[in-house]
């Protein structure tokens, strides 16, 4: 091997744990501190959760060195009604804008969930996981966001250059787990309410709660679990939305079906190739299917696949996993796939 495919190697390893690294080991908690609080940072409450830093860097090198397998063709991007979009006051509303970046529009609040219009997942612009499938929604095509949700601060859920142009031409108030509000006062945005697990917070009449998720966080090998990652639940005068943000999963996460029912239900399913079964930070449709069924669901809206190169799996393997699962369970009717630039009602 040569010496520049080594350091390419090295330095990709070292972007990908801080895109999805490990938590630290537990530690016995102070009396006072929330269970999934550090002295310094946080951590997961699965007892069984394991995911060392050194056995992603095994699994990531060994992948650099296979390659990623044919990802089959990109999703194709349906024409949206911008027009529409942007005059809706009433209707709930959902589009897939790719990955995990969704326009949510209830009760006349115009919401945007981890926006990502960057053509990578990545802290530099020549190197790391590239876009395959252009946004759904045009960035100059967007209503007025008044709120922007933050699930943590991996470069896939967390974009510099997305949230500086939305903070400067949109405004929104920006709703973010513990440590991300200190982040964005370093680059200069300020409209931010910082949460907790199950702490809430109101803007333009609804209810946001920051809930739990599996997951880690860090953007650099200085950082890694000093900010919170978490789900989010939103609540309107009619209608109940989860986002999952990110998240392997644990049973216990049921307990967020207790702001349920939820009639739309955003949840990860893919992430989880080179596992046998369980993935410790990321779903299988199979276990995203659990999920939505745990918190009670009544529409489940998959997302975080075919968007960028971030994964092994085939880009049409989630889906047909879902789908596949959905039916098993007699409720694939339930099941609401998008493309990118779908709208749906909720």
């Amino acid at each position: 091997m040569s010496r520049r495919r080594l350091l390419s190697l090295l330095a990709l390893a070292a972007l990908v744990v801080a895109l999805d690294s490990t938590s630290l080991p537990a530690e016995t908690p102070a009396f006072a501190r929330p269970r999934h609080h550090r002295e310094q940072g946080f951590r997961n409450l699965d007892p069984g959760y394991s995911y060392t830093m050194g056995e992603r860097a095994r699994r990531l090198l060994g992948r650099s060195i296979q390659g990623f397998p044919g990802l089959g063709p990109a999703m194709a991007v349906l024409s949206n009604d911008a027009v529409a979009l942007r005059a809706n006051g009433s209707q709930p509303t959902l589009t897939w804008i790719g990955h995990s970046t969704f326009l949510i529009q209830v009760d006349g609040v115009n919401i945007l969930t981890d926006p990502h219009w960057g053509q990578r997942a990545s802290p530099v612009s020549i190197a790391g996981p590239r876009r395959l499938v252009r946004p759904g929604i045009e960035f100059e095509d967007l209503p007025p966001i008044h709120a922007v949700i933050i699930s943590h601060d991996h470069y896939d859920h967390l974009d510099t250059a997305t949230v500086e142009r939305l903070a400067r031409e949109h405004r929104p108030t920006f709703v973010v787990p513990l440590g991300v509000k200190a982040w964005l006062a370093s680059i200069g945005i300020h409209e931010a309410i910082e949460l907790d697990w199950w702490q809430t917070a109101r803007l333009g009449g609804l209810t946001f709660v920051c809930t739990p998720a599996q997951h880690s966080s860090g953007r650099t090998l200085n950082d890694q679990n000093l900010r919170l990652w978490s789900s989010w639940v939103i609540l309107g005068r009619t209608r109940r939305l989860f986002f999952a943000g990110d998240t392997g999963y644990s049973p216990w996460l049921g307990q967020i079906g207790r702001l349920g029912p939820f009639d739309a239900a955003a949840i990860p399913i893919g992430g989880y190739s080179g596992w046998q079964s369980h993935h410790p930070n990321h779903l299988s449709p199979e276990e995203a299917v659990q999920l939505f069924e745990d918190v009670r669901g009544r529409l489940l809206v998959p997302m975080h696949w075919g968007t960028f190169e971030l994964n092994r799996e085939p880009v049409t393997e989630p889906p047909e996993r879902l789908l596949r699962e959905a039916l098993r369970r007699g409720i694939e009717e339930q099941m609401a796939p998008l493309s990118p630039g779908q709208t749906i009602h909720w």
